[in-house]
């Protein structure tokens, strides 16, 4: 990807709520590409849990090789080649597990799973340059834009690729919702492929359906206030988007008690019900990680920081 030399921090409003956009420079071709600064992410501590360091750690793993990971909080254990896991029969992919649980002295009856590294698929710096027109698109309709750029590093990240259930296009929408929301779907033109169409289907979907949708399901279980400028509501809409709020309702019907903020999309994080399974759990994780993988990008990347508050360069 071109060199990214430098960023500028910018401060602008969006439905009342505050937005830092990051204006990235690219010295290659001279020009920026806006992107939202995920600092509220360091801020609340959302990069110090076990799930967030877990799913960086494929998005920046290579599918050669696979994680050892326990399946309750997703620590690694270890790794192991991908070949040779594959080459493996079931018994004795069995057996070997097993003989992880023992090395490591834990629970016979623990859980674990083998992940493939993602990186790949996850081409977290192809998709900065579109994340500006996704922005300026939903910002028109009134959306929050941390949407947009949440679901483009999570969704076929600069690629377009059918999912194994129909979604399709850089938002990955079904065939219904994107008629439902005013695109055109038929065996002759699909418009989820185009990307401003796309995008502007997906602003509609959060604003009519996933953000009331979640506005509704918490003031059903008890006495919270959904507050919509707040991470933890931003992640529950993002499960709503992925899973349907059918789906992230059931689930949350087994709460014993209403419970908000971190804790409950902690609680989801290790919760199934229905069809609200381990993709499910996975949705609000990876955008974790790939907000945390673009902002290790720019700043890694970057030789100048020029900060308008302070009015100060600072060099990397």
């Amino acid at each position: 990807m071109k060199r990214l030399l430098f960023y500028l921090l910018v401060f602008i409003g969006c439905n009342s709520n505050a937005q830092t956009i990051i204006d990235v420079y690219c010295y290659e071709d001279s020009c920026f590409h806006e992107v939202i600064d995920p600092e509220m992410l360091f801020v609340e501590r959302w990069d110090t849990l076990a799930q967030s360091k877990f799913w960086k750690t494929v998005i920046n793993t290579t599918k050669d090789t696979c994680l050892i990971n326990i399946a309750s909080n997703r620590k690694i254990l270890n790794y192991i080649e991908r070949s040779v896991w594959f080459n493996q029969t079931e018994s004795e992919k069995k057996i070997f597990k097993d003989s992880v649980i023992d090395y490591y002295c834990l629970d016979s009856n623990t859980r674990l799973y083998i992940t493939t590294g993602k990186k790949e698929f996850y081409q977290i710096e192809q998709v900065i340059p579109s994340i500006e027109s996704a922005i300026k698109i939903f910002q028109e309709n009134s959306v929050d834009p941390w949407f947009a750029q949440s679901i483009l590093l999570i969704e076929s990240p600069a690629q377009l690729k059918y999912s194994s259930k129909g979604a399709y296009g850089p938002f990955q929408i079904m065939k219904r919702v994107a008629r439902n929301m005013g695109l055109i779907v038929n065996k002759y033109v699909d418009e989820r492929k185009d990307f401003n169409k796309s995008a502007y289907a997906a602003s509609e979907l959060l604003k009519r359906i996933c953000i009331p949708q979640a506005r509704r399901i918490l003031c059903e279980m008890g006495d919270i206030e959904p507050i919509e400028s707040e991470l933890w509501f931003k992640f529950l809409v993002l499960h709503i988007y992925h899973a349907g709020a059918k789906n992230v309702e059931s689930l949350l019907a087994q709460l014993d008690q209403p419970i908000q903020g971190m804790e409950l999309i902690k609680w989801m994080w290790t919760n199934e019900y229905g069809n609200f399974k381990n993709s499910s759990q996975n949705y609000s994780q990876i955008a974790i990680a790939a907000m945390l993988t673009l902002k290790d990008i720019v700043v890694s990347d970057c030789n100048y920081i020029f900060d308008y508050n302070n009015y100060n360069t600072i060099e990397n």
